[in-house]
């Protein structure tokens, strides 16, 4: 069986031009007590990773004329290249645990190998103040390898609940050079013989873009070219909080989301000294038909929506599920073939990095997430949080994910360390938005001097 990297991936792969690598993860908090072995909780992510046959795959470039890269088992595979411990520099602080796991995703992770890690952070104080109570697990995936909704089904085979994997042959010899070229070659007879349903994607493509009707991005200190560094900070509300207020104008979680941050956005360009009526937000569409790890890779397409930042929470709320449902496309995810077309044509002359760097476009990324609905155990210890660590690049200097787990909404903002030297101050408006939807207030974590 040739497993190959669809268009999306490319888009990915191509996209990976920045300073800082398209990888995504998230940071797992363990409520694991003082005697948390963490020898035997990395065998254990050993034995449950079987379940998945791609974290144990690489990808690799397929010969010429053989059609796109192929994800093959990696003979050398060693789970300690893949999983190691660290000890927090500063146990009761809540910065310094988020400021590791955001060096941990945005260290590169290694192309010869596959496309993973996951690093545990002990000596946390726990929530009682006992010293090693709590134990940090952060999971990173290239981008390539997953996207949101693959990542949380790869992450609930690492997590306890699920039967443990048969034994299967590893690993499965690559594919020869003529059995690739016969699929490529079978690949393209398809494509050819659905000219007529590719129009019809193109149109579908075109509308989820919304280039019929495109909306420049007012010029602000949002866009700017990003570096390498990142911070992270996080705010938390109520889920059913969340879904009333949402359901009550209707709208879903994710429209709420989406009035929260362009508020809390609009905050931080007041205090900047700058006023943007509306702001561009990217939104990723889904294509998956499901939610398990039997394919991965991306299965999503974007869509750009121009959103009120005036007015009240209610008021934008109102206006956004307006526009987010006039939006929705028949085809979801129809975007990501398009758009990998024309980054691979950007970066075949060299002028890929050079627009995302530029572009005016997008103002931010805003991914969203239903998580598991009770809470979780990992090797016997219970899953207390899970903060989302999406990422951004090009020009967009922050981005938000946002992660319902067991009755509790986490947004996570990830913001450029040398261009948003103010994240406690749209962490903490961020945190009032979702205050006024009627969730319980609490201080934005991570955001303490």
């Amino acid at each position: 069986m040739i497993s190959r990297a669809s268009a999306s991936d490319v888009m990915t792969l191509t996209s990976d031009v920045g300073p800082a690598p398209m990888q995504v993860g998230a940071c797992l908090v363990l409520d694991a007590g003082p005697g948390f072995d963490v020898a035997a909780a990395q065998e254990c992510i050993g034995e449950r990773i079987r379940a998945v046959p791609r974290l144990r795959q690489r990808l690799v470039a397929a010969p010429p004329g053989c059609g796109r890269p192929i994800w093959i088992d990696d003979a050398g595979f060693e789970i300690g290249q893949h999983v190691r411990s660290v000890r927090c520099p500063a146990p009761g602080d809540e910065r310094a645990l988020l400021d590791l796991a955001s060096d941990v995703v945005t260290d590169p992770l290694p192309r010869s190998r596959p496309l993973w890690s996951a690093v545990f952070v002990t000596g946390l104080i726990g929530a009682t103040g006992t010293p090693g109570g709590r134990v940090g697990l952060v999971v990173t995936f290239h981008h390539v390898l997953a996207d949101g909704i693959g990542g949380l089904a790869v992450l609930a085979h690492l997590v306890d609940g699920m039967p443990a994997p048969p034994r299967a042959r590893f690993p499965v010899p690559p594919p020869s050079r003529r059995s690739l070229a016969a699929d490529a070659w079978r690949g393209r007879r398809r494509a050819l013989s659905s000219l007529a349903r590719t129009r019809a994607s193109i149109g579908q493509a075109v509308a989820e873009l919304g280039v019929r009707r495109p909306v420049a991005a007012t010029r602000c200190s949002l866009n700017q070219p990003t570096g390498r560094g990142r911070r992270l900070a996080v705010v938390r509300a109520s889920l059913a909080d969340i879904a009333t207020l949402a359901h009550s104008r209707g709208g879903t979680v994710n429209d709420v989301v989406l009035a929260a941050v362009t508020g809390a956005l609009r905050a931080l360009l007041d205090s900047r000294g700058e006023s943007v009526g509306t702001l561009v937000v990217s939104v990723p569409v889904s294509a998956r038909a499901s939610d398990s790890t039997g394919e991965l890779g991306n299965r999503s397409g974007v869509m750009p929506v121009a959103l009120p930042a005036d007015g009240d929470l209610l008021q934008r709320l109102e206006r956004t599920a307006q526009i987010t449902q006039a939006r929705k496309a028949s085809v979801p995810g129809a975007s990501a073939a398009l758009l990998g077309a024309a980054f691979r044509l950007l970066a075949a002359v060299h002028l890929l990095r050079l627009m995302m760097n530029h572009q005016h476009l997008i103002h931010t990324f805003v991914t969203d997430l239903r998580g598991p609905d009770q809470p979780l155990t990992f090797n016997g210890a219970a899953v207390t949080d899970v903060i989302p660590i999406t990422l951004t690049t090009g020009n967009v200097t922050v981005a938000f994910g946002a992660l319902s787990y067991a009755g509790t909404l986490t947004i996570t903002v990830v913001a450029d360390s040398g261009r948003v030297p103010d994240l406690p101050v749209l962490a903490a408006a961020l945190q009032a938005e979702l205050a006024e939807a009627g969730a319980r207030p609490r201080q934005p974590f991570g955001t303490k001097s």
